[in-house]
């Protein structure tokens, strides 16, 4: 089968012309190896049904992070018969060396200069005829979020798989002692020679490891040997100077009013402040909180669910299904549709699709790198920069989702730091919509949870930050421009994660019923749980409390979900109800956090992560269900 592969910056409209082309926003898979993540999906083109990679954003063919990384070993391993290379037509100076790079590898280019929305109102012009024939590839005009450029942009992929050209780049971006060096290798690569020998004077380690397999070690330290520091500034110099050539003319740069008055008021200290306590008010409190966890639960968990589906479908096992045992697990106490299929359904599914819609607005406008910029300073005092933040905000709708975007922070420091605070402090979405609906009737417990979560956070942080070695690496992020989102994409996102979620909970959810349907009927569960009761007692919490805590161990939202019931049936009071909510929100993290936590850290940094978040949440417990006068000693 044909493959084509999307590739260009972060934020340059990707993953739009991806569901334009494919219908979906994601299918995705981690690239084997890794736990980078590749969208991949099939679109019929005139009659052609090809393979479409959604690949990570890069800046270069030189990788930094992992995702340059296995975008580069995407191309190399499985060469695309076409590469759709997006750019925002605003910064085409920029983005149009790594263009040049494509071409002189001899991929089939088509360069896709989307946004021109934006940079038609900033006074941006480009003449796109010229720009084609200087660079001898297909260049095209589109805004993707409008749908321009689609349909032309479908009928040159489908000619050029038809005629599958190769390309030859205008410019040669080599020097003729880098080509002489290429002349050593002897062996035949994915990649021209001389890119190859480019990338080993940079001192590119795949690239090394490769040659080295193949050509055995002399033949890289000879062309190591020509290495000196310069180089990699020198060839991505010389990059910047062709695109510089080629836009000599053609490309007319507008006036920057793309910095608006809104724009900067983010990037102040005092505005960004407003601007995400805003956030945090509409977004999480209103919107997760109040309609996701309040008015839709009550509807579907309370109405749908509780009055009508499930004692209709409980009627039926009991009608159709005469055995004792299979009546127990399919609609007893913890049964699969009595407690799994109420809880995925009724409970967890409107707050997190809440939280994946509030989500996606955000990433739509634009908005979270500038909240990543913003946090960095405060970020410092906990040996983070401001990148952390986007793995620490995603936590706020899946933990484990979030684990595995800290592979995107630079050190190994800051992965443990981001990793161990997502295990203590950050709730997922359906546990923090839980609490926030609960609490909420008391503004004043709300205030003392959001008070009491928050400082244990910071204090985990900082106290990391100053016995952990090393260092807090420089931030850099490049900000998109604000803009109004379109509903489509926002919706279409959020479905499509919503329908990842699900994918992955659904067994869990499955399995945690029969596990603990199956230690009910075997009486482990009640000698589990009394192993917490007597902490739990120590805080002046019921014993009930106790198969909470457990639950929360096999998914968050699961205990959160339980602790919604004890609520709603009357077994706890408003400080009951604070000192539980805490203790749960620092409690261990869920089966599949922990998981993915002992592949990404190791089974016994992941050991430690659990003994300290366990001191840090019953320590935290017990000084506050003190301070409320609770505790029992």
């Amino acid at each position: 089968m044909k493959t084509v592969a999307l590739l260009g910056n972060p934020n340059v409209g990707k993953s739009v012309l991806f569901y334009h082309l494919t219908g979906n926003y994601v299918t995705v898979s981690n690239y084997p190896g890794t736990t980078v993540e590749i969208s991949r999906g099939l679109a019929n083109l005139y009659g052609k049904t090809l393979m479409i990679y959604d690949t990570p954003g890069m800046y270069s063919l030189s990788p930094v992070t992992e995702e340059e990384a296995v975008t580069r070993r995407l191309l190399m391993e499985n060469p695309p018969d076409v590469v759709v290379h997006v750019v925002d037509a605003k910064n085409l100076p920029r983005m149009l060396p790594l263009t040049l790079e494509l071409m002189d590898c001899g991929f089939p280019v088509i360069l896709v200069l989307n946004m021109m929305d934006e940079a038609e109102k900033l006074g941006v012009r480009i003449h796109v005829a010229e720009l084609a024939t200087r660079l001898g590839i297909p260049v095209l005009e589109a805004a993707f979020v409008e749908g321009r450029g689609t349909q032309m942009l479908k009928r040159k992929i489908s000619q050029m798989v038809t005629t599958g050209k190769k390309v030859t780049p205008p410019v040669q971006g080599v020097s003729a002692a880098v080509q002489r060096l290429g002349q050593s290798l002897k062996e035949n690569y994915s990649l021209p020679k001389t890119m190859i020998a480019r990338f080993l004077l940079e001192e590119d380690r795949e690239i090394t490891s490769l040659v080295r397999k193949r050509e055995g070690r002399s033949v890289v330290e000879h062309i190591s040997g020509q290495q000196d520091d310069s180089l990699q500034y020198h060839f991505a110099m010389q990059r910047h100077q062709q695109a510089e050539q080629i836009l000599s003319g053609i490309f007319t740069m507008g006036t920057d009013s793309s910095r608006g008055w809104l724009d900067r008021f983010t990037l102040n200290p005092l505005g960004g402040f407003l601007v995400t306590a805003m956030i945090l008010y509409v977004g999480l409190y209103l919107l997760v909180g109040r309609f996701g966890a309040g008015t839709l639960v009550d509807l579907l968990e309370g109405t749908l669910l509780g009055q009508m589906i499930i004692p209709q479908l409980v009627r039926w096992v009991e009608a159709f299904l005469p055995w004792p045992a299979v009546q127990e697990l399919l609609a007893g106490e913890f049964g699969v549709l009595t407690l799994g299929f109420r809880y995925a359904f009724g409970i967890i599914l409107p707050i997190v699709g809440t939280f994946f819609f509030v989500f996606a607005v955000l990433e739509d406008t634009g908005y979270l790198p500038r909240l990543a910029y913003w946090v960095d300073q405060y970020m410092a005092k906990l040996g983070l920069n401001g990148r952390a933040v986007i793995p620490l905000t995603l936590g706020l709708g899946c933990g484990t989702m979030a684990v595995l975007v800290t592979r995107t922070l630079e050190s190994a420091r800051e992965r443990f730091i981001a990793t161990f605070l997502l295990a203590l402090a950050i709730p997922c979405s359906a546990q923090l919509g839980l609490i926030l609906a609960l609490l909420s009737a008391e503004p004043v417990f709300l205030l003392i949870w959001v008070c009491v979560v928050g400082a244990v956070f910071l204090f985990a942080g900082q106290i990391l930050h100053a016995v952990l070695p090393g260092y807090r690496p420089p931030f850099f992020m490049e900000l998109p421009p604000l803009r109004f989102p379109s509903l489509n994409a926002i919706f279409q996102k959020t479905l499509a994660r919503m329908r990842w979620y699900f994918l992955e909970i659904i067994p869990v959810f499955l399995v945690v019923s029969l596990v603990l349907f199956t230690l009910g009927q075997l009486g482990q569960l009640d000698r589990l749980a009394a192993l917490l009761a007597p902490l739990l007692g120590r805080m002046g919490l019921p014993d009930d409390l106790s198969l909470v805590f457990l639950y929360g161990f096999f998914r968050r939202d699961y205990g959160a979900a339980g602790l919604f019931d004890l609520y709603r049936g009357g077994f706890l009071d408003g400080a009951q109800l604070l000192v539980a909510a805490v203790v749960l929100t620092l409690f261990f993290p869920c089966l599949a956090q922990l998981g993915v936590m002992i592949r990404e850290r190791g089974i016994g940094i992941s050991m430690l992560i659990l003994l300290l978040v366990s001191i840090l949440a019953f320590g935290t417990g017990l000084l506050l269900s003190t301070v409320l006068g609770l505790a029992t000693f």
